[in-house]
């Protein structure tokens, strides 16, 4: 994992970390719109390129949030 790598990934358990507790949204999909709206398309495309090669290091909501980004840019 490059360095580029795991400061995103880094960032996106952040977010994960922001929205797992709250009780009125479900949390892949907040994490996914927050990361669409948010993020350069760049830093989207490169957190996709990593759960391509196997998504290491990504909490469980923020995988699954990366795969429906990938599913639906």
């Amino acid at each position: 994992m490059s360095s580029y790598d795991g400061k995103l990934v880094m960032m996106a358990n952040q977010i994960g970390r922001f929205y797992g507790p709250q009780k009125q949204v479900d949390p892949a999909t907040a994490i996914a719109t927050h990361i669409r709206k948010f993020w350069d398309p760049r830093m989207r495309a490169a957190i996709v390129a990593h759960l391509d090669q196997g998504g290491v290091g990504l909490d469980p909501p923020v995988h699954k949030a990366v795969e429906r980004l990938k599913a639906a840019p």
